[in-house]
């Protein structure tokens, strides 16, 4: 996938993200896939159906990955944002992880799962995104006429002195077999892919379940086919042949004088499916008036699920207009659009951006992150059931 000019190259870039997402966002409207509910199944009634097919597209990330890169299909050295750097800020993404699980549980769903419901006629969820969005962007960019963000405000001073510098990747393969990384990776891949696997389809009931296994397959392989896009995107240039990021990098050397240049270099590396800093991502490119500078693939797999659900949702006239049933619902919402921006950029991604994209590259903080937004949702869960039947009682 090589481009002789730069423009055609992203071009390409961004409306295949669009294209991923769309069929995403109309499978996972169909099949009812859902991070929360798969939760709140397990917890409340002791059905693992999305819970197993939340760890499908796990495995098949896991293992999809782990084959790509053996075959140096995909290149995972520098991704956006960088799921297996050398310093593990732990306490960030055990932190933000539990925020996330927290909020999303009271805001009736994660970050996709708001999108899709958006696409659906959800009212409500347009509101979380609003709050989101503000959130995550304000974490990142600073405030107007100041160098302060969030960010460095509420939790760097604290959170930052926490980090482990380690000596090499963070993921598992790097951190258990570090004289041979490479092998190491698709040792720790087969393994933890195929125990997934494995007890994925122990289930009868999920054997037998196609939207489950449908809805754990797609968003599995909408994530390797989002890796493979924007590893493989290139630009000739002169006989060079640079990537999207590399190209930006050393913009002034390869660019002609009248083309236009992206915001940053950063978005254009090697990524896949999240869905919070995106969020913010989106309200700076419409707060710009739309400036194509900063269009990125986030804001385009943002695009694509909302399209992608509100299609499926006219197609199978599903389409509901829906608005808070009451004004504790709306808070509900709102705080927990609230937790949702702090934890998902705190701890570098959702339910979807960690919990099967970071956790695709077995970044051991992605995997610390699934863990932590698991127990913060249960928890919740747990406290909402015990609050709802002392005001029964």
């Amino acid at each position: 996938m090589t481009y002789a000019d730069f423009a055609s190259s992203q071009s390409f870039l961004l409306w295949s993200t669009f294209a991923i997402a769309l069929v995403m966002g109309a499978l996972v409207n169909k099949t009812n896939f859902c991070t929360m509910g798969a939760v709140s199944d397990w917890v409340n009634m002791g059905d693992t159906g999305r819970l197993r097919a939340w760890l499908l597209a796990i495995a098949v990330g896991v293992l999809g990955v782990t084959g790509l890169e053996a075959a140096g299909m995909v290149n995972l050295s520098g991704t956006f944002p960088p799921y297996r750097q050398t310093s593990l800020p732990w306490l960030e993404y055990v932190l933000g992880g539990l925020l996330f699980g927290i909020g999303m549980t009271l805001a009736s769903g994660c970050g996709n799962k708001t999108l899709i419901r958006i696409g659906g006629g959800n009212l409500k969820s347009i509101m979380v995104l609003l709050v989101i969005a503000v959130i995550a962007y304000f974490m990142i960019n600073p405030f107007p006429g100041s160098d302060k963000t969030l960010y460095s405000m509420l939790f760097y001073p604290w959170t930052n002195p926490t980090a482990v510098a380690l000596s090499g990747n963070q993921d598992l393969g790097a951190m258990l077999f570090a004289d041979n990384v490479a092998t190491g990776r698709m040792v720790a891949g087969g393994v933890i892919g195929g125990l997934l696997l494995v007890w994925v389809f122990l289930s009868a009931d999920f054997r037998g379940s196609f939207d489950n296994i449908l809805g754990g397959l797609v968003v599995g392989l909408a994530v390797l086919a989002a890796w493979y896009v924007s590893s493989n995107v290139m630009v000739d240039a002169d006989g060079e042949i640079l990537s999207l990021q590399a190209y930006v990098q050393d913009w002034e050397l390869y660019a002609p004088a009248d083309a236009v240049r992206p915001a940053a270099a950063g978005p254009l590396a090697a990524q896949s499916f999240t869905f919070i800093n995106p969020m913010g991502q989106t309200l700076g490119y419409a707060a710009s008036g739309f400036d194509r500078t900063l269009l990125t693939f986030g804001i385009m797999a943002l695009a694509g699920v909302v399209a992608g659900s509100l299609l499926w949702s006219l197609v199978s006239r599903s389409f509901r207009i829906e608005w808070f049933a009451s004004g504790r619902d709306f808070v509900n919402h709102l705080v927990g659009a609230t937790l949702m921006g702090f934890g998902g950029v705190l701890a570098m991604g959702c339910t979807i951006g960690q919990g099967i994209t970071g956790f695709s590259t077995l970044a051991l903080g992605s995997i610390l992150t699934f863990v932590a937004i698991v127990v913060g949702s249960a928890a919740t869960m747990k406290v909402q059931y015990i609050l709802m039947m002392r005001g029964e009682a």
